[in-house]
This record gives C-alpha cells, sequence and structure tokens, in this order.
C-alpha cells in the first residue's frame, strides 16, 4: 500500500509530460502567427457538441461525439488555441466518416 500513492503520482507526471512533449511538437511545427488576424467567431463547447452530434454518421458517432468533446475541452486550457482547433478538425472527420467503425460496432464492448 505504501507505493500505490507513488504509482498514482508516476502516472499522474508521465501523463503531463506527453501532453507537454505533444503541445511542444505541435508549436515547434505550427510556432504562433506574429501577426494579429481576424479571430473566428466564439462558440460554446455545447454548441460544438450539439452540432457534431448533428453531424455524426451514425448514432453510435453520435454518442462518441459527447466524450470526444468532453475530453477535448478538458485539456484545451493547456494547448494553444490551434492545437485544439486541429483536434475539433479531426474528431469532426472521424464523427462524419461512414465508414468509421468504433469499437463497440466492431463488438469489443461499449465504449468509454
Amino acid at each position: 500500500m505504501g507505493d500505490w500513492p507513488n504509482f498514482e503520482n508516476r502516472a499522474v507526471i508521465g501523463k503531463a509530460l506527453r501532453l507537454r512533449r505533444e503541445i511542444d511538437d505541435f508549436e515547434t511545427k505550427w510556432p504562433a502567427l506574429a501577426k494579429r488576424e481576424e479571430l473566428l467567431p466564439s462558440f460554446s463547447w455545447t454548441q460544438l457538441e450539439r452540432q457534431l452530434v448533428d453531424l455524426s454518421a451514425t448514432s453510435a458517432q453520435a454518442d462518441m461525439a459527447r466524450h470526444l468533446v468532453s475530453a477535448t475541452r478538458k485539456l484545451a486550457p493547456f494547448k494553444p488555441p490551434e492545437m485544439v482547433l486541429r483536434e475539433i478538425l479531426c474528431l469532426t472527420w472521424v464523427l462524419l466518416d461512414e465508414n468509421f467503425k468504433g469499437e463497440a460496432e466492431h463488438g469489443l464492448g461499449e465504449m468509454s
């Protein structure tokens, strides 16, 4: 039992270090623009989620949309805005892909 908190701490530190590496890699490939540009209209996470649910190719993908938006939202404050945009575009692609088969559709159990 004495090692349990150390294991949890190491796991959390490992996740934080992986996230930091992902952010560093992204910022190396896509440095911040020096020039201020016109911004996109703002919208809420709820609005994003409901639009992705509506656009999803299947009901299973619509269910996935909620989880994907939630996961993206939780880490968004730690990432550059353009990185979050890229993630939103990628998850949109998955949700609109009529040929995408999630784990639940393959009979591998329910997705969590």
